[in-house]
């Protein structure tokens, strides 16, 4: 019997090469398992936002960079970022898709009223745990309109006030001083109007500018307690009421005077803002979103010339509260399910953080939503104003088209609309917001039935 040959230097030196070829890709396939095992499944999110207009630019390109980060550390993920028009959004699209149960992932919207159907119907996602798990807790200056039956359900990413912006220097040039009440502000517009000067841009094209005319009109009459009792539908209460018809005819007024320009209805937030910049317009009532747009090629120095006071009060005794709060945030969908739910909850955690909130402040002339530190020194020189004006008010109040229900709300704009444009009366649009509010109320009373 012969004794087998042992391999010769040849031989062992073919066998190791083989060995190793068989661990390098033993090594390779183990760290593409490793690699695929880190990514995970491909997840799609929509999220929908309104951020379209020219004054929302700033804030846009904020949260459009940081999901552009978020999904660079979770290449997996994909999130489908697409903006609509805001009534569009609001009144129509997102309303019949909680019908149907088919929201997009992840939207923004308006807190309050607006929600609160959606909330009760179960179509907004409970973040109660998410606040309390992220350590959010307490880090919010108000979650008020995103709280319903003690539990959460959105982030405001924004706060708002809505003070009354006036030419200083036009002002300075005609002799007028800053009203304090509104029988000074009448006797203000009678002295613009007399110079050819418009009292008040006014750019209505979306319908809810001019209703914050109606609000604070309202809210100087008869208080803030009124539009709550209303809103809750509490008995013995009525839109068409005899302050309200003071306010409204006040209101119907200065329409009638000629206030408001030619052609509010039909016009733009920019084009009524280049009236102000211009000079052709001495005074403009909006939220603080609007300061950005504060520009004039032929005047660089504008926002130096900009002064900020509260709209006036009724009587000079009386506070000037301001219009504003937490109303801008976000929401998910209910039906939201992991790994898709957690993707979610990982971008809400990326967009509500100090750093974030610092930049909607400085780059967006956003008032922050949650508690942080900044330097309104830093903002410019009319949103700095905006902030002391807001440190200084008594009191603030919530806009009443973010009060009153969604389907009264509805019936609200088009009386605003309407009694812009001379085709209805002060008191035919009480009596119309009136019969919508009745008709929303027994409306709920069968529901619980």
């Amino acid at each position: 019997m012969k004794t087998p040959k042992i391999l010769g230097a040849r031989g062992w030196v073919v066998l190791y090469m083989c060995l190793m070829t068989l661990l390098v890709g033993w090594m390779l396939l183990q760290d593409r398992e490793v690699i695929e095992e880190e990514q995970g499944e491909k997840i799609t999110l929509t999220f929908r936002h309104f951020w379209n207009k020219e004054h929302d630019r700033q804030v846009l390109d904020i949260v459009t960079e940081v999901i552009s980060s978020y999904q660079a550390e979770h290449p997996n993920i994909k999130i489908n970022f697409e903006g609509m028009d805001q009534t569009i959004h609001r009144e129509q699209k997102l309303k019949s898709e909680m019908v149907t149960g088919t929201p997009p992932d992840m939207f923004v919207l308006f807190g309050g009223a607006e929600i609160e159907p959606y909330a009760r119907a179960g179509r907004l996602m409970d973040l109660s745990e998410f606040v309390q798990s992220r350590g959010l807790n307490g880090e919010f200056t108000s979650l008020s309109l995103w709280t319903f039956d003690g539990k959460i359900f959105g982030l405001p990413i924004e706060g708002h006030a809505e003070p009354l912006y006036y030419n200083r220097d036009l002002f300075q040039r005609l002799g007028l001083q800053p009203p304090r009440t509104l029988a000074q502000l009448n006797e203000i517009i009678e002295k613009l109007l007399k110079r050819d000067v418009i009292p008040f841009a006014l750019g209505n094209e979306d319908r809810w500018p001019a209703a914050i005319f109606a609000h604070y009109f309202m809210d100087r009459y008869a208080g803030a307690a009124l539009i709550e009792r209303l809103a809750r539908g509490d008995e013995g209460v009525r839109f068409d009421n005899e302050l309200y018809l003071s306010a409204f005819q006040h209101f119907q007024s200065w329409i009638e005077q000629g206030a408001f320009g030619p052609s509010p209805n039909t016009s733009s937030t920019e084009e009524a803002i280049a009236l102000f910049t211009g000079g052709q317009a001495a005074m403009y009532l909006n939220g603080n979103w609007d300061i950005n747009l504060f520009q004039s090629e032929e005047d660089p120095d504008f926002q130096q010339k900009v002064g900020v006071i509260p709209f006036p009060s009724l009587r000079n005794s009386e506070p000037r509260s301001m219009a504003g709060g937490y109303t801008i945030g976000i929401g998910l969908s209910s039906e939201l399910v992991d790994p898709e739910k957690q993707a979610a909850l990982g971008l809400m955690e990326a967009l509500y953080t100090e750093d974030v909130q610092a930049r909607i402040v400085y780059e967006g002339r956003r008032i922050p939503s949650m508690k942080i530190p900044f330097d309104p020194e830093r903002t410019g020189p009319v949103f700095a104003q905006v902030i002391d004006l807001l440190e200084q008010s008594p009191a603030s109040f919530l806009a009443y088209d973010n009060v009153i229900s969604p389907e009264v709300k509805t019936s609200f704009l088009e009386v605003i609309e309407d009694l812009i444009s001379g085709k209805t009366s002060a008191g035919a649009a009480l009596e119309q917001i009136e019969q919508s509010s009745r008709a929303y109320w027994e409306l709920r009373k069968d529901a619980r039935r």
